[in-house]
């Protein structure tokens, strides 16, 4: 059996700061990897067999 999932931490004053400008400014992927993670996404797509 499954543990239960525990509440998310808030955050406070500079770790609150921190994570607010990480999060708006993402980092650029290069053309290399977003064709990678695109290649893995048609392969796992084509492989697998969801009955919806």
């Amino acid at each position: 059996m499954a543990r239960p999932i525990k509440e998310t931490p808030e955050l406070y004053g500079k770790d609150a700061e921190r994570f607010e400008k990480l999060i708006s400014q993402p980092k650029p992927v290069s053309k290399e990897e977003r064709e990678r993670a695109r290649k893995a996404y048609e392969m796992m797509k084509s492989i697998s067999n969801f009955q919806w």
